[in-house]
């Protein structure tokens, strides 16, 4: 597949280095939190839920594997939607995930704030974080990866400590099991589902991997399943803990598993290692969504001199400025934590694309089972029904607007047809 007529991203990243940005994109700050809310809606069946995203995730994570190693540029989704179904496919997947994403962004700086900065502290903190972190983007990729590798580490050994703590202490009472709510266990998994859908970070990079065909699938299924299977030690341990009654009612699961123990210095532990995966995943994202504006730049879908790439550090920086100026500007004037559920949406339908594009890629180019989309597919169109009614509306009111949008847009650019000739299609 041809480059557009535009400057190529420099293909610096290999295996490791894909593998860490994809672990970092996805044990992010949620997985000292969702286990919360995840266990209210399934109860002691909050594993089932679990094992449920695990399975729709990896049907999603060897979809946009396999339409990565197929397209490998910039954009992800956006990229192989357009390319296998057609324009307005991808720009439906892109449009969510730029809009979607960026909000998501400034919720990540909000949290990171909420974790390290004292009280009255928290915007400032917020700004301090998005502006340290664009401009480790714009520095290149492989600064992106070192400083990934660092912020994971340290999550890492703070997710231990919560593990050894909360399996040291005395553990919560045998409770009965009773049978799984179905529709619980789904609204479980769809919680659980968004703490760790970042594997498709390491498509939207497919333009600065090396040896792509082979590294992308490989990275994203190797993040992909060493993240659930820290899920599902760090979830079984908290549950060991606090049982599901206790785990369900807690604001921060983690830090209270881990304070079974009584070791006094667990607490900060918790906050030092939240803080540093809320960093991870806003540095994932920034770099995530700079790559897809690049894409919709250099097809039209966005402003065409977003398109740029940088001569030295070979990032788009034009694209990475603006994302971070427009999250800087959402950090200092709103709080978008508790509002940021058409984001989910849009991941949602971004997936859907995937599978749908996955569904339809010629056999040569099919590297896993043609029923994974399928299954895939099914999956996101149940996790949407988990979904609060005003997300969806939301989603669906922020999708709309892009579309007309680009439907007058294109309609102004595209010439009127010559006498005899049938239109073009953009």
């Amino acid at each position: 597949m041809a480059l557009p007529p535009h400057p190529a991203l420099a293909r610096r990243l290999g295996l490791g280095d894909a593998v860490w940005l994809g672990l970092g994109s996805m044990l992010g700050a949620g997985v000292f939190a969702a286990f919360g809310p995840a266990t209210a809606a399934a109860g002691p069946w909050v594993l089932l839920s679990l094992l449920v995203a695990a399975v729709v995730a990896w049907c999603n994570a060897t979809s946009t594997a396999q339409l990565a190693a197929a397209h490998p540029l910039s954009g992800g989704v956006y990229l192989s939607g357009r390319e296998e179904l057609g324009p307005w496919w991808g720009f439906v997947a892109g449009w969510g995930f730029v809009v979607g994403k960026t909000a998501s962004c400034a919720a990540v700086a909000s949290t990171v704030a909420a974790y390290a900065a004292p009280a009255g502290w928290e915007r400032p903190c917020a700004a301090a974080a998005v502006v340290a972190l664009t401009a480790v983007n714009l520095g290149g990729i492989t600064r992106t990866a070192r400083l990934t590798r660092v912020l994971l580490v340290v999550t890492s050994l703070a997710l231990t400590v919560v593990v050894v703590a909360a399996v040291s202490g005395p553990g919560a009472p045998t409770e009965p099991l009773t049978a799984p709510d179905v529709l619980g266990v789904l609204q479980g998994a769809g919680l659980l589902f968004f703490a760790f859908a970042g594997y498709a970070r390491v498509a939207t990079l497919g333009e600065e991997v090396r040896d792509p065909g082979r590294t992308i699938p490989r990275a994203v299924t190797t993040a992909l399943a060493a993240a659930v299977v820290v899920y599902a030690v760090v979830g079984a341990a908290a549950l060991t803990a606090l049982g599901p009654a206790a785990l369900a009612d807690r604001s921060a699961p983690l830090a209270a598993a881990a304070a079974t123990a009584g070791w006094p210095w667990t607490g900060p532990v918790v906050r030092v290692g939240a803080a540093a995966a809320a960093l991870g995943v806003l540095l994932a994202l920034v770099a995530g969504v700079g790559r897809t504006a690049l894409a919709m730049a250099r097809h039209g879908d966005l402003p065409r001199w977003l398109a740029a790439v940088h001569p030295r550090s070979a990032v788009p920086h034009r694209a990475e400025l603006a994302v971070g100026a427009v999250v800087l500007a959402l950090v200092l004037t709103v709080d978008l934590r508790t509002a940021i559920g058409f984001s989910s949406f849009g991941v949602l339908v971004y997936y859907l694309v995937a599978n749908v594009a996955a569904w339809r890629q010629a056999p040569d180019r099919r590297r896993y089972p043609r029923a994974l989309p399928v299954v895939g597919a099914l999956g996101c169109v149940a996790l949407v029904l988990t979904l609060p009614a005003h997300a969806v509306v939301t989603g669906l009111l922020v999708l709309l607007l892009g579309v007309v949008g680009r439907a007058l847009l294109t309609r102004r650019a595209t010439p009127p047809p010559t006498p005899g000739r049938p239109p073009g299609r953009r």
